[in-house]
């Protein structure tokens, strides 16, 4: 009987560090019962959207030949041009993404003959996105041969300040929350007794793939850049006694 009663305690001991998160092994009952802390987490969700301001933008050079030296040194020419060009322009975080050289087979009659080679550069970098149509379109006068894409973000600076604004506004959403749930159950918030920042996502680049090879640059023509928004997420939980 007492082995009975002293597994039953236990049980109950442990529900009680489950429900409350406090309480003392073995202590008086009475002592015990004025020391239990009742709280409620809550986790508030902020978001704030900001327009974007940057492009990111990745431009390649493709060139086919009969022989590996030619294409080579056609891709060499046209990059240092573009290169030259782009940094006059004084672009930002411009960088090679990608270099290649590869035989090209034709496949026809289910033979496989050698009829030349391939060779690929690539580059990125950034600029603002009123600059990007121009900057676009003179690499292509350049020698650019592909527009493998364009990503659209904001200024760090901008980020910065929408983490800020995200961030209150998950700390209002979990007090909201909390006042909500507890007014229901006419209960009263005393006071916060833990914060978690989870922090705040940071936002994904709008990215528009294009991979267009193009055929002629000699065209006159003027490419419209619009950019769009980012998306700043941060999370807030709040523990709170009630």
């Amino acid at each position: 009987m007492i082995h009975s009663k002293m597994l039953s305690f236990c049980k109950s001991s442990a529900l009680v560090v489950l429900a409350t998160g406090f309480s003392v092994w073995g202590a008086n009952p009475t002592i015990a019962q004025e020391q239990l802390v009742r709280t409620l987490s809550v986790t508030g969700e902020g978001i704030e959207l900001i327009p974007t301001s940057l492009s990111q933008v990745q431009l390649g050079i493709q060139i086919e030949g009969k022989t590996a030296e030619d294409v080579q040194r056609q891709v060499a020419q046209r990059s240092n041009a573009l290169v030259n060009l782009l940094q006059q322009r004084q672009v930002n975080k411009l960088q090679t993404t990608g270099i290649s050289l590869q035989p090209n087979y034709d496949y026809s009659d289910n033979n496989r003959q050698l009829i030349g080679y391939i060779g690929t550069n690539t580059v990125s970098f950034e600029v603002d996105t009123e600059k990007a149509g121009a900057i676009i379109d003179e690499a292509v006068k350049t020698g650019a041969t592909r527009i493998d894409g364009i990503g659209f973000l904001a200024t760090d600076e901008a980020i910065a300040e929408a983490e800020k604004v995200a961030l209150r506004e998950a700390t209002l959403d979990a007090q909201r929350q909390a006042q909500q749930v507890l007014e229901v159950l006419n209960l009263q918030v005393k006071e916060i007794v833990g914060i978690q920042i989870n922090g705040s996502t940071p936002p994904m680049m709008s990215y528009k793939e294009s991979s267009r090879i193009l055929a002629s640059t000699t065209a006159d023509f003027q490419t419209m850049v619009v950019g769009g928004e980012q998306t700043v997420r941060a999370s807030v939980t709040l523990h709170i006694k009630y």
